[in-house]
């Protein structure tokens, strides 16, 4: 039995192939391409510092979360080890868990608990706990469930995306849905028609899942903090802006919370 430090030693393998580039990178390109995580998790802690410090301190968890989920899926597409995927999987997991804790809207909590904060907080982590316990039972398909919490969220996106007449609020879900969907079309396509890219040698769209969702999830915490902030903070102004310039066309969002106040 391999040790599960061991190169090649995880069950899952994707579609670049292994050791092409390094005799140290099993897959070179689906490593690198985890560098937006270790980019734009810090950067995302300095430009919202002054809204969590508002809303809540426990989010700078879910951003140093952010980056060791980028760090722990380096260490596994380098490796191709059990452990690796283990870290990388379980990181997203909990990464996940917090974003639900701290964000999702009461009106959305299961109805026996009312609208408890702390008691629903209590649900999700026994239940990350739960699924983390879960996880080591059948590895291969960590993954996939992992991608229906996604379908989860973009549920709960496209009804708020009914509710809001916010113009800032439905751009924002418009790109972030364009940008997921790009990302797992990528993910599914390097899944189920790797032979297919390796035909035409271009065996790399797991890489540009990495890039596109390390895109979305910022995009969707913005889009959480709004919404959150609806319910939360009716009395503060939240405003979008875009690092590093609000005019370019392309640009990481966040949120800055406005000099005025909401009259109540």
């Amino acid at each position: 039995m391999p040790s599960i430090f061991a190169y090649q030693s995880s069950e899952v393998d994707w579609c670049e192939p292994n050791f092409q580039y390094s005799q140290l990178v099993a897959e070179f390109y689906n490593t690198f391409s985890n560098v937006t995580f270790l980019v734009f998790g810090p950067l995302m802690t300095f430009l919202m510092h002054p809204y969590i410090q508002k809303r809540s301190r426990y989010i700078y968890v879910l951003f140093i979360l952010f980056t060791i989920t980028g760090l722990f899926s380096m260490y596994f597409h380098m490796t191709l080890s059990f452990l690796g995927q283990m870290l990388d999987e379980i990181a997203i997991l909990w990464l996940l868990a917090s974003g639900y804790s701290i964000w999702l809207p009461c009106c959305y909590f299961p109805t026996f608990l009312g609208q408890n904060r702390s008691w629903y907080i209590s649900l999700i982590v026994t239940i990350t706990l739960v699924s983390t316990c879960l996880s080591f039972l059948k590895p291969t398909i960590n993954a996939y469930a992992l991608n229906t919490i996604g379908l989860h969220i973009v549920y709960i996106v496209v009804q708020e995306y009914k509710k809001t007449k916010n113009k800032e609020l439905r751009h924002l879900i418009e790109v972030s849905t364009v940008i997921w969907a790009l990302a797992i079309t990528s993910w599914i396509s390097d899944r189920l028609f790797c032979s297919f890219w390796q035909w035409i040698n271009f065996p790399y769209l797991h890489g540009i899942w990495h890039v596109l969702i390390s895109f979305t999830f910022p995009y969707g915490m913005v889009i959480l903090a709004l919404v959150d902030s609806t319910y939360e903070m009716p009395d503060q102004t939240i405003k979008v802006r875009y690092w590093p310039r609000d005019t370019w066309p392309v640009g990481l969002p966040y949120v800055e919370l406005g000099d005025d106040h909401k009259s109540c």
